[in-house]
This record gives C-alpha cells, structure tokens and sequence, in this order.
C-alpha cells in the first residue's frame, strides 16, 4: 500500500511561483514580522512529516478501531491521543490564531497546506483539530475579553478542544426552527437546555475540556432565525484561576454510526441546563456563527481536495506496479508478458482526471485564501473591499467544487485498483467512505449551490461575480499577445465569456420565475468551478513559459493545463445547456408523477 507523500513542491510552486505569497507577506505589516520564506518552508516541512509519520500510520486502524460510547464518555482509537498530543505541542491548533492570546498568527495560504496535508494522511483526527481553530475564530471575532482571555490560550495549546453546535433533531438547514433555549441568569450567565445531534467532536478524550458554541434562543427571541443568539458552552467549567472546576450539565447522549470517518466522534449532545455565556450579541448568532461555519466549508473543502490527493497517489503507485494486459506503443502490441496498467487508456484517463483536477484545486484553495488574507491584512480599504466580495462569492463554490470532485477522484482512484479498490485492506474504498461526507455536512452542496446562485450572484446583480470576471478579463487582455500562452488563454476567455453570459441569463431569467435559481444552482456551480480552474491553469502556465523553466516537473504541468482544457474543461457547454433548458422540466412534475 502506498504512503503518502506530502506535495511540498507542488504547494511551493502554487505559494511562492504562481501567487507570490512570500511577497505580499513583506508588504502586509502585520505579516512582516511574523512570516518569511524561509519560515513558511520550515513549517511545510514540519507538517509534511506529521502527515506522513505521524497521522497516515493511524488512518487504517482509527477506521478499523472506531471511537467507541459507554456512559456518556467516548474513547478515540489507539494511537490518536498521543497524536493529539504531538499535534498540540507543536501549537498546530492556533497556526492562524490570535498572537495576543497565544496563536502563532500564520496567513490563511499557508495553513490551507497544512489542512491538506492533514486530511490526505486522516480524515477523522484533523476535523477534530479544524473544529477547534474554526472555534477559535468565532471567539476571537465576537466574544468578550474575558471569554477570549479564559478560553482561547488553552484551545490554541491543544489542551481544550472546540466544537460546534447547530443541528437538532428536526432541524437541519433551517436553523430557525431549532428549540434550544438560553434563560438569562442573574449574574449574566445563561442555562442553556437542548438536544444537538451530529455534533463533531462533541464528546472525546483527546484534551481535558471541550468548548461548545451553541445556537440556542431567549424566552422572548423573535420568530426564525432573527431570534438565534450564540453561546459558549464548557464541559468543565473554568474557575476564576483559569483551573477546571466542577462539571457542567452537558452530556454525550450517545453517537452516531457512520459510512466513514469512523475515528472522529459524531455526537447526541444533551444540554439540561447547562451554564453558558453569551458570544456577540443577542440574536445575533448566526452572525458570529458564520465566521466558525465560512472557515469550515472552507476546510470541508480542503478535506475533498486532500483526499483527491491521497487517491491520486495510491492509483498512481498501483498503476505503475500492477502488471496486465499489454500495452500498444507506436500502434503495436508490446511484446512482454503484461505491462503495467498505467499504459492502458482508460487507467491514464482517470489518472490524468485526478492529476488536472486536484493540481488546480490546490491552486485554487491557495487563490480564496489569498483572498482571505487580503481581506484581513491589506491596507487598502477598496483592496479589502474586493477581496471580501470574492470570499463570499467563492467559499460556497470552494466547499462544494472540492468535494463533488472528492469524490469523483476517490472513485477514480478505486476504480484504477479494479478489484483490489473495493477490499479494505488496500485503503481505497476507506477514502470513499471518508470524503462522502464532505458533500454531506456544513451546509450540503446543494444548499452551497442555491447560496452561491441566490444570494452571492442574483440578489446583488452579479455585482460579486464580477470582481471575479473582470479581474479574469484582465489577466486574459494582458496576456492575449502571447503567443506561447495562446493554447492556455483561447479556451480560458471561451469558458468566461460563456460563464458571463450564462450568469446575465440566469439574473435575466429568474426575474421572471424566482425558480430558476434553484433549477440552474448546482450546474452552475459546476459551470463555475471548472471555469475558475482554467483560470488556475492559465496562471500555473503562464508561471512556466515565463521563467523558461525546465525538467519533468515544470514540464508536466504544460501537459496536465491542456489536458484540462481539452478533455475535462468542454463539460461546461454540455452543463450551460442544461441550464438553459430552463425550470420547466423539473417542475412540471407534480407529486404524483414521481
């Protein structure tokens, strides 16, 4: 079975080569100080090995192992507490976080690596590590000092643990029907009395507190999602000395068994009357929320890219040993006994698929967190502005794009196994399983794609969509009287301008009948997501041909940018037309014609 090998070089090439990243560190004041080359280098290094030594030798027997329930406790498998340990005194937790407060204050590109990483060597123990800086996040943004100075240190260090709680029984995309409710206290505290279910890392024993942000509602809240306020909710509570007290009325009812990610803890969670305090303001938690559940999809995202990569590396290794059948070369059979499959057309087309897909999603993960970086360091308020627009715009595409084609490659890359991918012991159908649930959580894809249509391109007129266009009109007019990139920048301005059009028909469209949004959502995503990757292409490419640069590596990435544009990136007229076909296929259909 095959190791995973961490793509520092690939990762270098996107960070430094293509988006300059080192440069922007220098110019952002705020980053100067913190971050250089040499320090972003050292810190990839560092995680490959983690990856690579100390997570990927766990993913197997966490699967086989699973986390196990008995009396409101829940025990990881072997092996993922010293790991957890080993992560967190690494300060691995707080890498983007709060230098006031203990985190180490590293930009957004660079740790969107690292998550990569994370996910190709175990799925189930990063999300518990993701869960915990997603909670960071939301704490630092909208708790008070006091919250922020008891809780965040001891999350950043790995000692306390994060988690996140929405979702309730009859309550899932539509939060504002949940039932939890938060009763003031005298000494402006909150009991807070529900029931949450799948809740990720709800209950572990991996660190000695777990914080929860609850969504819950006041006796007197408004009506829907206008009523929902945030709250922090300890297992343990924290004395005024910052030691462990008494525990709280919080409780792991019990936990759910799972298609995959077995390892990670997928929780009931029963508050009765539990002590809680305020995060933001009064009805106001979806809005703090969101900073926790925007850099989730985000890293929901980055779990679809880093498993594209582990399949692509164990099909690839497969394809190179497996020996059978015999290959044609120069239009004759080979004259061995059988040749490695890799030879065969359909194992380099699924190859090839896996390699142009994940290539350009990790270019792309590194593009939206340039955004996000930008966003949060620039001192340009219209710099700011631009990037918060292509943030919004782009994150449900991030989450959604990554992981229906997650899945895709992982199948892919059982697929090259042939029969071997659907036994356990070779690890493929373990990647299957795994990312599944990517597409699944964190608001579905196809909640991600009625965001992305509805709210991100038709209620403001495009106006988000067009930061993106016209910033790819830009780079395609600049470029267009190079010769040598010529076979990079045709397909890239027919795919946009085919997107710029397609998107005014659909604003055009849905003024008329609101339902073409919903009927048009998930193909355009797509629509977009490929797209955007023949932007990514065009940028890797045009990264090459200026440097005049040599060898297989630099070379091949010529070769995958026009296997993309030539082989996977035409899918976008044959889903433009879907489009078109309007909603009146789908909803002519009335409940009995189903």
């Amino acid at each position: 079975m095959a190791e995973y090998k961490a793509p520092i070089t690939d990762m270098q090439f996107v960070l430094y080569d293509v988006f300059k990243a080192d440069r922007l560190w220098s110019q952002w004041k705020s980053l100067a100080d913190l971050v250089e080359r040499d320090t972003a280098d050292a810190i990839l290094e560092e995680a490959g090995k983690l990856a690579t030594n100390l997570l990927a030798p766990i993913n197997r027997s966490g699967d086989e192992e699973g986390v196990k329930w008995s009396e409101g406790k829940v025990t990881t498998p072997e092996g993922f507490k010293g790991a957890h340990h080993t992560y967190a005194e690494g300060g691995w937790v707080g890498l983007t976080g709060n230098p006031e407060y203990g985190g180490m204050g590293m930009p957004k590109m660079l740790s969107v690596q690292v998550e990569e990483m994370g996910y190709s060597a175990n799925n189930s123990f990063m999300l518990y590590q993701t869960l915990s800086s997603g909670a960071c996040l939301a704490i630092d943004k909208h708790a008070t000092e006091e919250l922020k100075t008891t809780y965040l240190e001891k999350i950043y260090s790995g000692e306390w643990a994060g988690s996140m709680c929405l979702t309730e029984p009859h309550a899932g995309t539509d939060l504002g029907i949940i039932r939890t409710k938060a009763e003031p206290q005298p000494d402006g505290s909150y009991l807070v009395t529900g029931t949450k279910i799948f809740i990720t890392g709800g209950e572990h024993d991996l660190t000695d507190n777990i914080i929860h942000l609850v969504l819950a509602k006041l006796p007197d809240a408004p009506a829907g999602s206008k009523g929902i306020s945030l709250f922090l909710v300890p297992k343990i509570m924290v004395n005024e000395d910052g030691s462990l007290g008494e525990r709280n009325a919080v409780h792991c009812g019990s936990i759910e068994h799972k298609m995959g990610i077995k390892a990670s803890s997928t929780c009931v969670m029963n508050f009765d009357g539990a002590k809680g305090y305020l995060v933001g303001e009064v009805n106001r938690g979806l809005v703090c929320m969101f900073t926790m559940m925007n850099y989730e999809r985000l890293s929901i995202g980055i779990q679809g890219l880093g498993c594209s990569e582990m399949s692509y590396q164990k099909a690839l290794s497969y394809a190179k040993e497996r020996l059978q059948g015999k290959t044609i070369i120069n239009g004759k059979r080979s004259d061995h006994i059988a040749d490695p499959i890799i030879g065969h057309p359909d194992v380099r087309r699924m190859l090839l698929n896996m390699k142009a897909m994940t290539e350009a999603g990790r270019a792309f993960s590194t593009y939206v967190a340039m955004q996000l970086d930008t966003a949060k360091y620039a001192t340009d308020e219209t710099t700011r502005e631009n990037a918060e627009k292509l943030v919004a715009l782009l994150t449900p595409i991030t989450k959604a794009f990554f992981t229906d084609i997650g899945l895709d490659n992982c199948v892919l890359g059982q697929q090259v196994y042939g029969g071997h991918g659907y036994i356990r012991e070779w690890g493929q159908e373990q990647l299957v399983r795994d990312v599944r649930i990517a597409q699944i959580y964190e608001g579905t894809n196809g909640i991600q794609a009625l965001d992305l249509m509805g709210r991100k391109v038709v209620h403001n007129k495009g106006e988000f969509f067009n930061c993106f266009a016209d910033e790819v009109k830009t780079f395609i007019s600049n470029e267009k009287s190079n010769p040598d990139l010529a076979e990079y920048i045709e397909p890239l301005e027919r795919a946009l301008n085919n997107l710029v059009v397609l998107t005014a028909w659909i604003i055009e469209q849905s003024a008329n009948d609101v339902n073409e949004v919903g009927a048009a959502s998930v193909e355009y995503l797509h629509v977009f997501g490929y797209t955007a990757y023949s932007y990514m292409w065009a940028l890797m490419a045009r990264t090459v041909l200026e440097n005049k640069a040599e060898g297989d590596f630099l070379q091949s990435k010529l070769l995958t940018a026009n296997y993309f544009n030539k082989r996977l990136l035409p899918r976008v007229y044959g889903l433009t037309e879907a489009i078109r076909a309007g909603c009146g296929p789908l909803y002519t259909f009335s409940e009995e014609h189903f």
